[in-house]
């Protein structure tokens, strides 16, 4: 025969799960150091400069 589950606890316990991946998210992705954060904003700027460098037409503002 089947388990019998007591669907509360279910839920309970499913909400807890999704609670605790989208903590683990969250310090993957807040839980870092200044110099991490910096670094990570200057490799973003300079692969942006290195893109608009090799435009083959300058957009006209």
């Amino acid at each position: 025969m089947t388990e019998v589950v007591n669907l509360n606890k279910f839920r309970k316990n499913q909400s807890r799960e999704r609670k605790r991946q989208q903590a683990e998210q969250n310090r993957t992705l807040h839980g870092r150091t200044k110099v991490e954060k910096q670094k990570d904003k200057a490799d973003k700027s300079s692969q942006i400069s290195k893109l608009d460098g090799h435009e083959l037409d300058k957009p006209e503002n």
